[in-house]
Formats: structure tokens, sequence, C-alpha cells
């Protein structure tokens, strides 16, 4: 009986201090959305990050980046790619795609368009290409958007399927 009464006087003391505890408003499932939103418009699929198909006979890679009309802003470059599996590197200065110290692409308007091969991927994100078709490219592109104000987006990473 007494250990009964011991473990009830225990739960109520932790049931009490459960109740007292505020929550600080965060959601981990809450969606982090970027005040000017990026769309890849060659996408073909969202696997769940936008996919762009690249042609084995032709073995180019075009990712089409665009914001919308609405925002005000336009897009003054791609200041950083990388090729990877994680963002971090696209937030650095050092082993990006497009160079080191990294060369610009320029946007026009509201849009922007990264070009490269299956070649370039191999010798600079030292990737392979897979034998299978409809296999996506190991490593995403990370692009780095600079605005016409100098804000900078991080996008979605943007896979690549390659296709005969």
């Amino acid at each position: 009986m007494k250990n009964n009464i011991k473990y009830l006087l225990i739960s109520l003391v932790a049931v009490a201090l459960m109740q007292s505890c505020k929550k600080s408003g965060f959601n981990g499932l809450t969606d982090n959305r970027p005040a000017i939103p990026v769309t890849v418009t060659n996408a073909k699929d969202y696997r769940p990050d936008p996919t762009v198909f690249a042609s084995r006979a032709t073995g180019a890679i075009t990712i089409t980046l665009s914001i919308p009309a609405s925002s005000g802003r336009t897009i003054k470059e791609i200041t950083r790619v990388a090729a990877n599996t994680t963002a971090t590197q696209v937030q650095g200065t050092t082993g990006l795609y497009n160079g080191n110290p990294p060369v610009a692409i320029a946007g026009t308007g509201t849009t922007v368009t990264f070009n490269t091969t299956f070649a370039d991927y191999i010798a600079k994100a030292a990737g392979t290409i897979p034998t299978a078709n409809n296999t996506e490219l190991a490593k995403r592109f990370y692009f780095l958007i600079t605005l016409d104000n100098g804000d900078t987006i991080i996008p979605e990473p943007v896979r690549v399927v390659v296709v005969p």
C-alpha cells in the first residue's frame, strides 16, 4: 500500500510538471517558405524535388529557374552552383560546380538558365552517369540565386534523370 501511494504521488507530480510547460510555437511540420519562390520551369517530375530529364543522346543538362513576375524583383544571376548530396557546399566558396572563384550565370528578367553536360558533370562533380535509363544522377544540383536588390535565395535542389 505504501508503494502504491508513492507511485501515485510521483505520477501526479509528473503530470503537473508536464502541464506547466509552455509550447514554444514551433511545429516541425511547418513549411519554411521563402519570400520569393523559385520554380524549375522545365521540371518533368517531382521526386519530391523538381526533376529534369537529360537525354543520353545529347548529353545536355538544362535547368531553368524562374521567380514570379509579381514579386517585383528580377534575377541578377546564379552566383553559385554545387552538385552534391547536401546544400552545404553551395553555401561555401570552395568545391563549387561553377568554379573557384565561381563564375556567375547572368539572369534575364525573372528567369535564368543553367546549362551543363554529362562530361562536365563527370569532371566537375566527380560523378558518374548511370548505365540504366530512367535513373537519377547521384548528386543533385544546388543553386544560390542573387536578385537585383542583392537578396539571395537557395531554392530546392534539382534532380536529373538520365533518359535515352
